[in-house]
């Protein structure tokens, strides 16, 4: 599928130029810093040497002093004391963070994962009554509880506190709760907002050990775990994020806990090659596996492991688990393609919507994003549950899949979610008319040119500007994400040199050169269709980005196609 290239032009070309100046480097590296918003030296210094010093002051989170302060004494008194967490990545690593934190100092806690199918996301009456069940006086909820207003009630006639930790949206209240941490409370000031789940219970860790008396060092042991949630949970990575990030990827590369290692070691990944890319597609799967598949327990077993014996034990259990999810996925994707195919016209489709009462409702998120990928239109996937409909949707840019899902409120019993993800449940009866209203108002919101996948341009590279030293000052924008994706250029004019070839699963492998530049090594990822128009030996466009490539010692560059225009 072809792309309609857009450029992201830095609002004031007078930014870059200066910025240029000031630090000494190419124009087109001052473009790719004025684009990210980076305006000034000390701007730029920040963002290419995010220290841990840069963090924020825990304390300026609202309720912190609370929820410190109670944690802190729940330490002293070795309470029972129960973590309450998510199946996703960032609940489960988020969980791991704070039991591990709070097994250190011998304190008797305990964590409970509430099962996805079951049981459903958040804080829930099975939850409290397993804390009220195991005597624990004190619950620190992670990455969810921002909307639990009757639970919290419950827990407090129930004699047990409850400390909130969450990244999530506000709903109409705020829980009545020891301390509700969440960066995203209208009455917070906390200078950053986009915090993971694992995040902010790191906030109320290093809050917890000031309050202890103790290094704030003692903190720094569980930024691999929380690099892993940021990655995975696509919060983005700028500002507190970035300096996170940045440091639990060299904790990872160093010296990652037993577990990870494990992990790390199965898959067959290097842990001094780990990078945001690697987490998204190797390490979060693989933990989020668990969770999609039922039960998120397994996930975090392997985080808090203690010996290499159970973490191996237990990354083997989650591999496996990873592999029933991947073939659910893959025959899941195979009867969507063939639902679509038998009963849809792209034409006058501007929503897919499809339901089959057996799909297992931990992999139809995953096949809506394919499905919104391959047609680059909003996709919802439904399936029966219990004798409810319920399913996961994925948007598009410019259309906002919550806002559309809320203005068919009357024929749904639940949603929520946010611009380009939604959950909901429906009775059957409503169905049709469901699909017929999305499809509706995807018309009439969209215009021809939103169902032509776009793709950002950074800026038109001349490669005869491409060496070692450019590539140094580009790797060091690293650690890339949301808010610093990684650099995407055009170079136009371009021709083969050599013979092009398909490679593995229709993968095209050429050599390219522009004008006098020397030549570079390419892969386009199952663009084998292109194939007979770059071998005639005319000069074409491609937009790519770049990176290293180590072979044998070697280091090169390489260029990683995204697309390629036949004038």
């Amino acid at each position: 599928m072809s792309f309609r290239w857009t450029y992201a032009q830095p609002e004031q070309e007078e930014t870059a130029s200066a910025l240029g100046e000031q630090l000494g480097i190419p124009a087109k590296i001052a473009q790719l810093l004025a684009i990210r918003g980076i305006k000034t030296y000390d701007d730029a210094k920040y963002f290419f040497r995010p220290k841990i010093e840069n963090l924020h002051d825990p304390f300026l989170m609202k309720d912190m002093e609370e929820g410190a302060e109670r944690l802190a004494l729940a330490i002293r008194r070795t309470e029972k004391v129960l973590v309450y967490g998510d199946y996703d990545v960032d609940g489960t690593t988020a969980t791991s963070c704070v039991y591990t934190f709070l097994k250190e100092f011998g304190v008797d806690a305990d964590y409970y994962i509430p099962h996805r199918f079951k049981e459903g996301y958040g804080i829930n009456p099975d939850g409290i009554k397993y804390a009220e069940e195991v005597n624990a006086t004190l619950i620190v909820s992670v990455d969810c509880g921002i909307t639990a207003i009757e639970e919290a009630r419950e827990a407090k006639e129930k004699g047990i506190d409850l400390i909130i930790c969450d990244h999530h949206t506000v709903g109409d209240g705020i829980p009545d709760a020891v301390a509700v941490l969440d960066p995203k409370r209208p009455d917070c000031e906390y200078p950053f907002d986009g915090l993971s789940g694992a995040g902010v219970g790191f906030k109320l860790i290093q809050a917890t050990i000031k309050k202890l008396g103790l290094p704030k060092s003692v903190a720094f042991q569980f930024l691999d775990l929380v690099a892993i949630s940021i990655a995975s949970d696509i919060v983005p990575i700028i500002d507190e994020n970035r300096v996170l990030m940045k440091a639990g990827l060299n904790m990872i590369r160093k010296s990652p806990r037993v577990g990870i290692q494990a992990l790390l070691d199965l898959i067959k990944v290097k842990k001094e090659e780990v990078n945001t890319s690697k987490i998204v597609f190797s390490i979060g799967p693989r933990i989020n596996a668990a969770g999609r598949m039922g039960d998120a327990s397994t996930a975090v077993k392997l985080m808090i492991s203690e010996t290499i014996a159970e973490a191996k034990a237990h990354a083997q259990e989650l591999e496996s688990i990873n592999l029933r999810r991947r073939d659910t996925d893959s025959q899941t994707m195979k009867e969507a393609m063939k639902q679509i195919d038998q009963n849809f016209d792209m034409e006058e489709t501007s929503t897919i919507v499809l339901y089959a009462e057996d799909w297992h409702l931990g992999v139809i998120g995953i096949v809506a994003s394919r499905l919104v990928d391959l047609y680059h239109r909003p996709a919802i996937m439904l399936s029966n549950v219990d004798g409810k409909i319920k399913g996961s949707a994925r948007s598009i840019k410019g259309f906002n899949i919550y806002n559309a899902i809320k203005k068919c409120d009357d024929l749904l019993e639940q949603f929520g979610g946010h611009e380009f993800a939604a959950g909901l449940t429906l009775a059957e009866d409503n169905l049709t008319e469901f699909r017929r209203r999305m499809n509706e108002l995807a018309f009439s919101d969209l215009s021809d040119n939103s169902f032509e996948p776009e793709l950002t341009i950074d800026a038109d590279l001349d490669l005869t500007e491409v060496d070692m030293k450019f590539w140094k000052l580009l790797s060091q924008f690293e650690p890339f994400g949301p808010g610093n994706i990684r650099p995407i250029f055009v170079s136009k004019g371009v021709t083969v040199v050599g013979e092009p070839t398909i490679v593995g699963n229709g993968h095209l492998k050429m050599k390219i050169k522009q004008g006098q530049s020397g030549s570079f090594d390419t892969i386009g990822f199952n663009m084998h269709e292109y194939l007979p128009s770059v071998r005639t030996g005319d000069p074409f466009d491609i937009a790519y980005v770049l990176e290293e490539n180590n072979w044998n010692g070697r280091r090169t560059l390489q260029m990683r196609l995204k697309d390629i225009h036949i004038p």
